[in-house]
């Protein structure tokens, strides 16, 4: 027997038929943006990956900044706040 594929429910296919389908939608969604690579405000590499929830860090200047919990680039931050943050940790980093 061939295994089961999930070629269009992605990471939620481990629920079956459990929780419905708006559910398993949402949490397939929000699991593909987190995932995801992102790139680093500071060196704009893409090598960021999720310590917790809302805090992100960058694998290649060990740089750390808070953002969205499922996404280093939340909506409100389109502005650049999030790279003033980075910016400004990164800056207290090397002043020390």
């Amino acid at each position: 027997m061939s295994s089961k594929s999930t070629e269009k429910v992605g990471s939620s296919g481990s629920f079956g038929t459990r929780y419905g389908v708006v559910v398993r939608n949402r949490t397939r969604d929000i699991m593909k943006v987190r995932r995801a690579k992102h790139e680093c405000p500071v060196c704009h590499r893409n090598n960021v990956k999720r310590v917790s929830s809302g805090v992100w860090e960058c694998s290649k200047c060990s740089a750390k900044f808070t953002a969205s919990a499922y996404s280093p680039l939340s909506k409100k931050d389109t502005s650049g706040a999030t790279l003033a943050k980075a910016s400004q940790v990164d800056v207290e980093k090397n002043g020390e």
